[in-house]
């Protein structure tokens, strides 16, 4: 493949899952002889499963106690891990460069006040007017400044506060396909030159009762304990197990990583994102039109890192196209190990597939009993993620030549 000056490639990993802070962490995971240890919180959120986040000294990126406190916990995460992408990248004290840097990140609304969501679904209980006790409730219990919090941006705002990233910036609510638009949108900005370097990613707290709720109200979360993603019954609930984490990239031209001398981790191919009824097998023609950019990748050493939720249904369609599209290529799960991050999923996928290429890694199986050994490194690299309720992204990677 040819090299062109605005080839976009990754340049700055910052990553940070129940499996570690850092990048350091996640290589010794892809690169290790057998499957990970699986870190799940079984009794705190009982019968829920979640992954947790793992011990973080806040101070190490963002330094100001009083910017650390006036952050909800998925502000912090997000300003960590894109703390860490920064200096990975060897931005973090360079002032002008953070201030041309365009900014896309991926989030959900803020964390919610449980007191009166808990008063609002037991007073429903006796209630058939939900509506209007709904109403009822949001006007005279919530505090004012609860908005405030929840608003999406803040973490964007944060970053720019904490980090000095003040190019142009755009934040994307709506779960899954939120992250896969703030990427597409990086891509594409960097692609036709409106850009030179980008962060992108996205945090996500799971560790909320009100997040646990969402995910159960739609039958969707798994229940009693862990099992590997594709090994998941529907004995134990839906299937799905969330997991707090931030990912966060820098992306950037070709032209300007190689004029910095910048370490390149890999090329981003293609982006792509779509929406739309899954019914009919009209999911399996969307994504088999996503995947289009895959042909032609080596099998051995090309590695599928699947976003897939561990929903039933949803983790079964998209393994039988992968398996179709794709035979032979190692599909890994990374959802299993991680647990699913919504709107961080599809940026975690390209870090962690971003860092086996660099590293020529022969991922381990994440669920031994569905996932085959990889033949050779990893020299390539495709990732999905497919919502939990609508939305499909795709991003093909390949290694620096």
């Amino acid at each position: 493949m040819s090299k062109a000056t605005n080839d976009v490639v990754i340049s700055g990993v910052g990553i940070v899952t129940c499996q570690g802070v850092g990048k350091d962490a996640h290589i010794a995971l892809l690169s290790a002889e057998s499957a990970p240890k699986a870190i799940v919180e079984t009794e705190k959120f009982k019968p829920y499963p979640v992954h947790p986040l793992p011990e973080i000294d806040w101070s190490q990126q963002i330094a100001k106690r009083g910017d650390q406190r006036q952050m909800e916990n998925w502000q912090r995460i997000g300003v960590f891990a894109a703390g860490l992408a920064l200096d990975d990248a060897g931005f973090k004290d360079d002032i002008e460069a953070c201030g041309t840097m365009d900014m896309i990140v991926a989030a959900g609304g803020g964390e919610r006040d449980i007191n009166v969501d808990t008063l609002i679904v037991d007073e429903a209980l006796k209630r058939n007017d939900r509506e209007l006790l709904l109403n009822e409730k949001l006007t005279t219990e919530l505090r004012p400044t609860l908005f405030l919090a929840q608003l999406s941006n803040l973490l964007a705002g944060n970053i720019s506060i904490v980090h000095k990233v003040t190019g142009s910036s755009r934040t994307f609510m709506g779960e899954e396909a939120a992250g896969i638009s703030a990427v597409e949108t990086a891509f594409y900005r960097i692609k036709s030159g409106e850009s030179s370097h980008a962060l992108v990613g996205g945090a996500f707290a799971a560790e909320r009762p009100d997040m646990i709720l969402l995910t159960e109200a739609i039958g969707a979360h798994a229940r009693g304990d862990w099992a590997p993603l594709w090994s998941r019954k529907p004995s134990d609930g839906g299937g799905m197990i969330t997991g707090s984490a931030g990912a966060f990239l820098v992306l950037e031209s070709r032209k300007h990583a190689e004029a910095r001398g910048a370490h390149i981790y890999a090329v981003v191919n293609a982006v792509e994102g779509d929406r739309g009824n899954r019914n009919a097998g009209n999911f399996e023609v969307r994504l088999e039109r996503l995947l289009a950019p895959a042909a032609g990748l080596a099998p051995e050493s090309t590695a599928i890192f699947s976003g897939s939720t561990g929903m039933h249904d949803l983790a079964a369609r998209e393994r039988a196209v992968l398996e179709h599209q794709l035979p032979d290529v190692a599909i890994r799960g990374f959802g299993g190990v991680t647990g699913h991050t919504i709107e961080t999923q599809f940026t975690l996928g390209l870090a962690l597939a971003a860092l086996a290429i660099d590293g020529n890694a022969k991922v381990p199986p994440f669920d031994a009993a569905h996932e085959g050994p990889m033949r050779a490194g990893t020299k390539a690299a495709i990732v999905t993620t497919v919502g939990h309720q609508r939305g499909e992204g795709v991003a093909v990677l390949s290694a620096n030549a």
